[in-house]
């Protein structure tokens, strides 16, 4: 299944089928010109849901706001609410106490809080970074910006409106962050996907990582440079969302709801994590940041989730399953019956309980998005309804 959300943002040169990628970045090479235009994919309707495989959600949340490590039921964060627990930790044949991909995440999240929280001590608002402007370069960043706002305009109006509440860094720091992750989900998702190789990955990840040294290599990656630069926003999300990447070029199962939900976390999870520290954390907030984090992980992973049950025809006729293994063969179901698009009562009743759990994630977003910024409230208000 691909992804119903981003305008892909191509060179005009080379461009090969529309993947929106030239011959010379599958084959190694990185030599893009920097003259951009759109081209329309399958799919590329934003409608405020996600098509499946790198899905992405502009959001808040996840079930284990306040407890780190956490077991089936319910459990008290301390400070008097309950919070929904809905993983555990398990052991490996050796006996030793492994992390469920809940655990590891939310370890990502405690890293992305606290980078936000040294920059509240060190500004106290989160004030935004003044430019560094090269001779002639102002001109050229700020094309760079509204090119991004043109892709986020003609695939995803409605977040696009409500980003313009937004202050103008904010609003064109998202802008930047949508460009790049839809690039990204091009390279695996494109009608050249079947082109793309592992190898191919870890050069964009090493492109990644010169954007945030400062050192990008052409005008879109110049917008997303000048983002970080200016925001507390941190690599690791990006480099993970590249993971889930990897992933669907070799996994088209998943044994159980743990294996999805990392899935769901790379592919879309990220995008909150990397949205929060531009979005802003409402100055009069009582919420913990980590809370404010979990937010935007939930409505990453509930959208994610939504698309999968959406599209199981789909997938099915690509050859994927993006549903748990084990809870299928408890609800007496197969992979055959998928492929056979059978709908059954027990199909019915199993749909039922993967639309409850869906909810319940969008249920913990909702709490985070009156956490946030005043401006940024509507734009993660729509996307969520």
């Amino acid at each position: 299944m691909s992804v119903a959300l981003f305008g892909a943002v191509y060179p005009t040169s080379e461009v090969s089928s529309g993947i929106g990628f030239p011959e010379s970045v599958r084959d190694g090479n990185w030599n893009l010109d920097s003259s951009w235009s759109i081209s329309r994919g399958r799919n590329l309707i934003y409608n405020g849901r996600f098509r499946k495989d790198r899905k992405y959600s502009w959001n808040l949340s996840c079930p284990n706001a306040g407890s780190r490590y956490s077991w089936f039921g319910e459990s008290n964060s301390g400070s008097g609410r309950k919070l929904s627990v809905v993983s555990s930790m398990v052991a490996s044949p050796a006996g030793e106490m492994m992390l469920t991909s809940e655990q590891k995440v939310y370890d990502v999240v405690l890293k992305q809080a606290a980078l936000v929280k040294r920059q509240l001590r060190s500004n106290d608002n989160l004030e935004v970074k003044p430019d560094i402007v090269l001779p002639g370069s102002r001109s050229l960043l700020s094309e760079a910006y509204d090119r991004c706002g043109e892709v986020c305009a003609e695939y995803a109006k409605t977040f696009y409106l409500g980003t313009m509440l937004m202050t103008p860094e904010r609003r064109r720091a998202i802008w930047a962050i949508y460009v790049w992750c839809r690039r990204t989900d091009e390279l695996v998702d494109g009608p050249n996907a079947s082109h793309i190789t592992p190898d191919a990955l870890d050069r964009w990840e090493a492109r990644l990582e010169d954007v945030f040294r400062g050192r990008p290599f052409d005008m879109l990656d110049a917008a997303l440079s000048d983002t970080v630069s200016k925001f507390p926003v941190d690599i690791q999300p990006f480099i993970d969302m590249i993971e889930g990447m990897r992933m669907d070029l070799w996994k088209s199962r998943y044994k159980n709801f743990d294996e999805l939900y990392l899935y769901c976390y790379y592919v879309a999870g990220t995008v909150g994590l990397m949205s929060v520290p531009v979005m802003g954390i409402a100055p009069e907030s009582q919420a913990t940041t980590e809370s404010v984090y979990n937010a935007a992980l939930a409505l990453g992973i509930a959208n994610q989730l939504t698309n999968i049950l959406r599209d199981v025809g789909e997938d099915a006729r690509r050859g994927r399953i993006y549903l748990p293994q084990d809870e299928l063969v408890q609800a007496g179901l197969s992979d055959d019956d998928i492929f056979a698009g059978k709908v059954t009562d027990k199909w019915r009743n199993f749909m039922k309980k993967q639309i409850t759990r869906a909810r319940k994630f969008f249920d913990d977003a909702e709490k985070g998005v009156t956490q946030l910024s005043s401006a940024s409230r509507w734009p993660v208000s729509s996307s969520r309804l």
